[in-house]
């Protein structure tokens, strides 16, 4: 197998045990590996992220907003290279990636009409997902410190040349 499909599987293995595994609401690798992919491995792998998304969500099923949330996990890969030069700089843009991703999902969700077309219903769908969002916070900082100590070892173990502090 070439080394791109196997960095395929791997971050579709990744990102779907996050996702099919029993796990409170917006709490998956998703964020962490919008962001590391492309940081360790380079942009031209962020299209893998994409197609493991779709696949998994094939099965999980499509939802109203689900452009919305493609397109963050886009902007997150795009912005991860501007991030990637340090621990400190790493671990803040995966908190900057899990920022944007409740901005660009939940502007999706005001833009359903479910909480009204006013500037009081855009209020109400960032408020009514401040929960959700504490689940993404942590489970990125879970997810990056995995990531992180995972390239730690790779680089100290394997004499790989990932992520340099």
């Amino acid at each position: 197998m070439t080394n791109k499909l196997i960095a395929f599987i791997g971050i579709f293995i990744a990102l779907a045990a996050s996702r099919f595994i029993p796990h409170p609401p917006n709490f998956t690798s998703l964020i962490a590996l919008s962001f590391y992919v492309p940081a360790i491995l380079g942009l031209a792998y962020l299209p893998f992220l994409i197609i493991s998304f779709i696949v998994t969500d094939l099965f999980i099923g499509f939802h109203q907003t689900i452009w919305f949330t493609w397109g963050s996990v886009l902007i997150i890969g795009l912005l991860a290279n501007n991030f990637s030069n340090s621990f400190i700089k790493r671990i803040s843009g995966c908190f900057l990636g899990a920022c944007l991703f409740f901005i660009v999902t939940n502007f999706g969700v005001w833009t359903l009409g479910s909480y009204g077309y006013s500037i009081d219903g855009l209020f109400t769908s960032y408020f009514m997902a401040i929960p959700f969002f504490g689940y993404s916070l942590i489970s990125t900082l879970i997810f990056a410190l995995l990531i992180e100590a995972t390239c730690l070892l790779c680089r100290k173990s394997f004499k790989l040349n990932v992520l340099k502090n």
